[in-house]
């Protein structure tokens, strides 16, 4: 009788809990969605004066509106690459700000070199390399040193030097900077050739590889959020944004056969010099031809 007892209570206890469960869970839910009543997905009103370079984006046009709305979603409702994208650019873009002012580039230049490489290391799956992803022939093309010993892809100041030469270039050929984007994307000869057989003369109006149609609304989705951050939902404090440490430079014209042995006679490891000096492939500098080369080491 007490077990059968012990039994009817259990039961009893079990249904009270599983009733009281499925009260919860119901009133936390959206009966249509069988989601949880906190969670929404928003549709993003495209935002006014839209413009790459002070060259409006004209967003009365349908597919225009559809291929902007599309970068805004996907980089808003992409969280964690967007913080992360957020948090970098908090680090670099002070770094490339007066580079691009130095070299009369439009500051809303930055954004493209963030599209490009995301401000990491890593190499395309075509070999485009560095903050501006230049491949091998195109850095070698316009000065850069690329070999297995020292690659400038990865120097920023010299690399940021070569991209501007590029893109004042193409906006000089093709009329625009909107379309000397573009052609960063899809080359000046691909871009120049496609208006002139669609007889067309801006970026908007053409029909381009898949790529390049998204290319330039990517550039301006990244713009958009990362100037206005809270308005897409992505709360932060200062003190979670990556910064560089404060470094000066020391320049070298001579052999350095070991990197881990010239960074310790600066205080720091051969990992921290890599930090600074991306552009450093090997654990030493050649340098048979004593070039002048600029190192930086953190100052401490």
């Amino acid at each position: 009788m007490k077990y059968s007892q012990r039994i009817l209570s259990l039961l009893s206890v079990t249904i009270v809990t599983l009733l009281f469960y499925n009260g919860i869970h119901k009133s936390d839910s959206d009966p249509e969605t069988q989601t949880h009543k906190t969670y929404k997905i928003k549709t993003l009103g495209i935002p006014n004066g839209l413009n790459l370079a002070g060259e409006r984006v004209p967003i009365e046009i349908n597919d225009v509106k559809e291929r902007m709305e599309r970068e805004l979603l996907v980089n808003t409702y992409w969280q964690s690459n967007g913080i992360l994208l957020i948090k970098r650019a908090n680090k670099y873009f002070p770094i490339l700000e007066p580079l691009l002012k130095k070299h009369n580039l439009p500051d809303d230049f930055k954004f493209l070199a963030l599209a490009e490489s995301g401000f990491t290391d890593e190499t395309s799956s075509a070999g485009a390399a560095g903050m501006w992803h230049f491949m091998r022939t195109t850095g070698k093309e316009y000065g850069l040193e690329i070999n297995d010993n020292v690659d400038e892809r990865y120097n920023i100041e010299k690399s940021t030097e070569v991209a501007a030469e590029y893109l004042k270039k193409s906006k000089a050929r093709l009329g625009s900077w909107t379309l000397a984007a573009a052609a960063y994307n899809a080359g000046n000869y691909g871009i120049s050739r496609r208006i002139k057989a669609q007889q067309v003369d801006n970026y908007y109006d053409a029909l381009l590889p898949n790529e390049t149609e998204r290319y330039i609304f990517r550039i301006l989705a990244l713009k958009e959020i990362i100037t206005n951050p809270k308005k897409y939902g992505f709360v932060f404090e200062e003190k979670d944004l990556y910064t560089f440490e404060e470094t000066k430079t020391v320049k070298v014209d001579t052999v350095i056969s070991n990197l881990t042995v010239f960074a310790k006679k600066f205080g720091m490891n051969y990992k921290e010099l890599k930090i600074h000096n991306p552009w450093l492939r090997e654990n030493k500098l050649n340098n048979r031809s004593r070039k002048l080369y600029e190192i930086k080491v953190p100052v401490k």
